[in-house]
């Protein structure tokens, strides 16, 4: 990973992340994890199907 020795300096140094490092890495991982779910949901289609479905159920039983 080209950011290990970015990562071991910040370490070394005593300020903190800001947050809009954290922002953005936090919005890295959930367009990664939105890409993981529709690769996911491409090669399973009858898994997504009924994770769909149930996910569908969820949001009717909930209680606003």
């Amino acid at each position: 990973m080209p950011d290990l020795p970015e990562r071991e300096a910040r370490k070394d140094s005593p300020s903190v992340e800001t947050d809009a490092e954290r922002r953005r890495r936090r919005a890295q991982f959930l367009r990664d994890l939105a890409e993981a779910r529709e690769l996911r949901d491409r090669v399973q289609p009858r898994r997504a199907k009924t994770a769909r479905l149930r996910h569908a159920m969820r949001m009717r039983t909930f209680r606003w």
